[in-house]
């Protein structure tokens, strides 16, 4: 039987700490769909089907990983598509404690699924999607935290129209 994992997130955009995790997880399991969910409390920068697309972009060389989205329960996706763990990165100690209590509901929902944490590398400790928003929106040089596919499509969502004369 093969071992499948879910690796999910908000992937807003999708970057090297990312992908980090998602490699490390296919080295594990046979199967890895890295989940897009649509997380209505925070304001997306790219769509679902943007983030799918560059998702699907970046992870090419890796035969094992098939990409997705979901709406409404992680256990229930999980349970849906038979996987046997979830995998969550970790950055540092503060994620720790929230990652706990969405691993419990989790366990509460779905028993048959296991999380696996993966601390990820220690120089994409301090990388979040936001930062990258953040410095990107200000021309900073985000070539060492994202692929080149992603650079130029968080460029594109911030260049700012042209005067007309």
């Amino acid at each position: 039987m093969a071992r499948i994992a879910v690796c999910p997130g908000s992937f807003d955009p999708v970057t090297y700490g990312h992908l980090d995790i998602i490699q490390r997880g296919a080295k594990v399991f046979d199967e890895v769909y890295v989940t897009v969910l649509n997380n209505s409390s925070k304001d997306s920068l790219f769509t679902v089907e943007e983030r799918l697309e560059l998702i699907k972009e970046v992870t090419t060389h890796i035969p094992n990983v098939k990409v997705d989205t979901f709406q409404g329960l992680l256990a229930d996706y999980a349970r849906n598509i038979n996987a046997d763990a979830i995998i969550r990165g970790l950055r540092a100690v503060s994620d720790f404690e929230y990652e706990m209590q969405i691993t419990s509901m989790n366990r509460l929902l779905n028993e048959k699924v296991e999380t696996f944490f993966i601390m990820t590398n220690n120089q994409y400790s301090f990388l979040s999607s936001s930062i990258v928003k953040e410095v990107a929106k200000y021309n900073g040089d985000i070539s060492e935290l994202v692929p080149e596919r992603v650079r130029t499509a968080l460029l594109a969502k911030f260049q700012k129209p042209e005067k007309t004369k």
